[in-house]
C-alpha cells in the first residue's frame, strides 16, 4: 500500500481514490486536467506585486508586508511551503517589525491556483496567528475554493514524490 504522507489526514476513502489514480498511473493527467495553466509571478517582484493586490483586495486593515520572495531554502523536508515572519530591527531608539512572506520556489511551476491558496494562506496569517476556525474562515472570504485548493496542492505534491516524476 503506497504511503500518501501529505494525505494521512483526510478520510481512508479519498486516499483510497488517490492510490487507485497512482496504480492506474492516472494521476498526472488527473492534475494536468484540472490545473492545466500556469501562472505568469515567475519573479520575487511580481510575487511582491501579487501578494498587495490579494492583501489590498481582502485585507486593507492588516499590518503592511514589507517582503515578498520565493525561497529556494522553502521545501518539503522542512513541511514549509510559505513562511510568514516578523523580523525585528532596532532603527535609532525603536524596535521596528518588517512583516516578510517567503513562499516555496516550487510554486514557480505551480499552477495558477496553488500559488493563490498558498499566498491567501500566508496572507491570513497576517490576522490570525494560529490555524484555528477563523483563520480558515479567513482563508475560505479570500478563496472560495480553499479547501478543495489545498486537497488538490497536497495530491500535487504526491505525485511530485512519485518515481519518475518532475
Amino acid at each position: 500500500m503506497t504511503v500518501l504522507r501529505y494525505l494521512q489526514a483526510y478520510p481512508p476513502h479519498l486516499q483510497e481514490q488517490v492510490r487507485q489514480l497512482i496504480a492506474s498511473d492516472r494521476l498526472g493527467a488527473y492534475l494536468q486536467k484540472r490545473y492545466a495553466e500556469q501562472h505568469a509571478v515567475q519573479n520575487d517582484k511580481a510575487l511582491y506585486a501579487y501578494v498587495q493586490e490579494l492583501k489590498q483586495a481582502f485585507l486593507r486593515n492588516a499590518p503592511a508586508v514589507d517582503k515578498v520572495l520565493f525561497d529556494n531554502r522553502l521545501d518539503l523536508t522542512h513541511r514549509a511551503l510559505g513562511l510568514n515572519t516578523a523580523v525585528s530591527r532596532v532603527q535609532g531608539g525603536k524596535l521596528k517589525a518588517k512583516k516578510e512572506i517567503r513562499i516555496a520556489s516550487l510554486f514557480k511551476d505551480a499552477a495558477p491556483q496553488f500559488l493563490r491558496m498558498i499566498v491567501v494562506h500566508e496572507l491570513a496569517h497576517l490576522k490570525e496567528r494560529d490555524h484555528s476556525k477563523a483563520f480558515y474562515q479567513l482563508c475560505q472570504h479570500m478563496e472560495p475554493d480553499y479547501h478543495q485548493l489545498e486537497f488538490d496542492l497536497r495530491v500535487y505534491l504526491t505525485y511530485r514524490e512519485l518515481p519518475g516524476t518532475v
